[in-house]
């Protein structure tokens, strides 16, 4: 009987170890980690003349569970995903701190999309980084202000997005 016990109980903890394991990596992955951030970002501003919007770059990565949460949060929200969609052109751009699992070149390529955007990662991660049409920096949005609990504040990001677009900016 104490056998049997055992068996059970290991094949309990492994059901219990899956679903948790699960649980973590159910959040879908929006960075891509192969493309040149730089290139992206030109990319969306290119977009953004055409469109007449501004850029945010969500800068972050795979590795942070804040961001990820965030893009599931503006993804799963229709009325923020049409603002957002409306008005920017919204991007995932990739970047991992520290030298660890990094090579160099990506390093640098990393560095040198920090420095094009104003140092952003001094405010943790994800930071919104709000371009204008021509590429400038506009405003760097430390995420922290937008959560609330283990998760994000509608009003509060609406706030961010309603504040940033270029017809705010610009008085239209």
């Amino acid at each position: 009987m104490n056998e049997m016990k055992r068996i059970i109980t290991a094949l309990l903890c492994m059901v219990v170890f899956a679903f948790s394991a699960n649980a973590q990596t159910a959040l879908k992955k929006v960075y891509n980690e192969e493309i040149n951030p730089l290139e992206q970002i030109d990319q969306a501003i290119l977009k953004a003349q055409k469109e007449q919007k501004f850029v945010i770059c969500q800068v972050g990565g795979n590795w942070c569970i804040w961001c990820l949460r965030f893009a599931d949060f503006i993804e799963k929200d229709a009325e923020i995903s049409k603002f957002v969609d409306d008005n920017f052109v919204f991007i995932h751009v990739n970047y991992k701190p520290g030298k660890k699992n990094v090579d160099a070149e990506k390093a640098a390529l990393g560095e040198k999309m920090m420095q094009r955007l104003g140092k952003p990662g001094r405010f943790g991660y994800p930071v919104f980084v709000v371009l204008d049409e021509n590429g400038k920096v506009l405003h760097h949005q430390d995420s922290s202000f937008l959560e609330e609990g283990q998760g994000y504040d509608k009003s509060k990001v609406m706030r961010f997005f309603r504040n940033w677009t270029p017809k705010a900016v610009k008085g239209l």
